[in-house]
This record gives C-alpha cells, structure tokens and sequence, in this order.
C-alpha cells in the first residue's frame, strides 16, 4: 500500500464512519474502482481506532462520568440505580453479540462478506430500513391531523432487554454495506428512541466493540500489501477527519432527516449492481492481492 493510498482510505475512514453509509464498504469500494487491492479487515479494524479516538475526546466527559460512577457501583451499592452508572453496564451488556458474533464468523468477515454483490444488497436493504424507522420518528415528532405528537424515548429508559437489540444490531455491521451506526440508530428509532438517542448510545457502544477488534487485529497489520507505515498514517488522518464529522452529524440529527442518507445508500447499491452485472466491477475487485 502506497502512502497516497492510505491517505485516501484513511480520508474515507474518517468520512464514512460516523455516518450511517458504512465506512467498510467504502474502503472496499474506493479500492474496488481505484483498482487497488482490497485493504482488508485487519486494515479497516486497526484504523477505526483513530475514529474511535475522535468519540473518546468529543464525549469524553460523559465517558469520564460514566466510567467513575461504573466502578463506584461495584462496591456501593447506593450508586446501582444511578444512571451513569447503568450505562456503563448497558454498554458491556451490548457489546457482548458483536464479541461474539465477531469471532464466530471472523473468517467469513475477511472472506465472503466481502464480495461487492453482498455489500449492494446490504447498502440497499439497510437504506429501505433506515428509511422506515427515519419515516415512523419523523410521524412520532411533527404528528399530524389525526395524530398527535408522540414522545420518543431517551437513554433513561434505556433497559438491558433494548440493550441486547441495540447490541445485534452493531453485530450487523459486521457485515461491509451495513454501517454500524445505520443499523444501532435503526434499531433505536423502531424501539421508539429518539434520534439524539439513539446515536448518543451508537456511538458509546461502539468504543469496547472498535477498540477491541482493532487490537485484535494488529498482528495482521503488517502482513499481505498492508504495512505498518501507511496503516498508522491513515489512522491519523481518520481521527483527524472523524472528529469533525461528529461534531456536525451530532448537530445535523437534532433537526434534519436521515432521508439524504436514506437515498444515497440505495442509489450506490443499485450503481454497484449495474456495474457488476456489466462486468465492469468483479464482484471480487481486488481481493487478489491479498
């Protein structure tokens, strides 16, 4: 990998991951039309790390409270029923399906999952759904002529039953084309949660999640045409771009639609298709080199 293309994927990174697009599948599609290879889980793992960081700093301190009252609870048991202190627990209880699921299918995510037709259908099929529940908040909030407006829930509600969905929907995005935010934010309005919400915990819950699977990852960091140098560069430059991008996603949530990105998911998924079913794109562009 050459430093211009990690600058470009880590660009992509930072861009891509905050928003509910799926930053995987658009590492393998910047590679897949810039007819380099396939950067790879590994690579995509080790460089959400500098996105992951960018969520550290900007909710550092609901981290730092969150945190302190988590540990304070385990030997006080007066603080078992304060809030932070359960989101602490409710971050560990949703992380665990994306654990599990993560190592149970690690072969499959590095393989098969991969394949340019699966990412279509996944960018497509996820767009639908993001749509629906953008669709049913958007009813709850503004209401109608024979509707009243309805009160959307917020993270104080937050139980482990929703913690757990919460939690199988971040395991989808194992899948490249599914976005781990699309699919916890999804999740979160169709549980009746509003959109600050819902990717208030989407963005909490996926700090154990990142973290662990880029430093599970770091051994292959170095192997194939991925080498540490240009890896570490693009992770820089994810952090740098991420935080901005959350900063503005955070603020463009609070008043606009999620539709823009409803639209353009299923218009790429249907532009990927076409260009696989023209032979344009191998639905394994690039794999080859390792």
């Amino acid at each position: 990998m050459s430093w211009f293309e990690s600058f470009v994927l880590g660009l992509v990174q930072g861009l891509t991951e905050f928003l509910p697009i799926s930053s995987s599948a658009h590492l393998r599609l910047t590679a897949a039309f810039a007819g380099w290879h396939d950067p790879g889980a590994a690579f995509t793992a080790i460089t959400q790390i500098g996105t992951e960081a960018a969520v550290l700093i900007y909710f550092r301190k609901d981290i730092v409270r969150i945190v302190s009252a988590w540990f304070k609870s385990l030997t006080d048991r007066s603080m078992r029923g304060d809030h932070d202190a359960q989101m602490g627990w409710l971050v560990i209880v949703g992380s665990i399906p994306i654990g599990v699921l993560g190592v149970t299918f690690k072969d499959q995510i590095e393989g098969p999952f991969r394949d340019l037709r699966l990412i279509a259908t996944t960018l497509i099929v996820m767009g639908i759904v993001l749509g629906i529940a953008d669709r049913l908040a958007a009813r709850d909030e503004t209401g109608g002529k024979h509707r009243a407006v309805k009160e959307r829930k917020s993270l104080k509600e937050l139980g482990v039953k929703d913690g757990l969905i919460f939690g199988f929907c971040q395991a989808m995005a194992l899948i490249p084309g599914v976005s781990r935010s699309g699919a916890t934010i999804s999740g979160g309005l169709l549980m009746g949660y509003t959109r600050e919400a819902a990717a208030r915990y989407s963005f909490l819950l996926a700090i154990p999640a990142v973290l662990a699977s880029g430093v599970f990852e770091l051994k292959d960091a170095g192997e194939g045409h991925v080498s540490w140098g240009p890896t570490i560069f693009a992770t820089f430059i994810a952090f740098g771009v991420g935080y901005v991008v959350i900063a503005w996603f955070m603020r463009f949530i609070t008043t606009k639609s999620f539709m823009p990105f409803v639209i353009y998911r299923i218009l790429l998924g249907i532009l990927l298709f076409v260009l696989v079913g023209a032979g344009v794109l191998s639905p394994h562009a690039g794999e080859s080199g390792g």
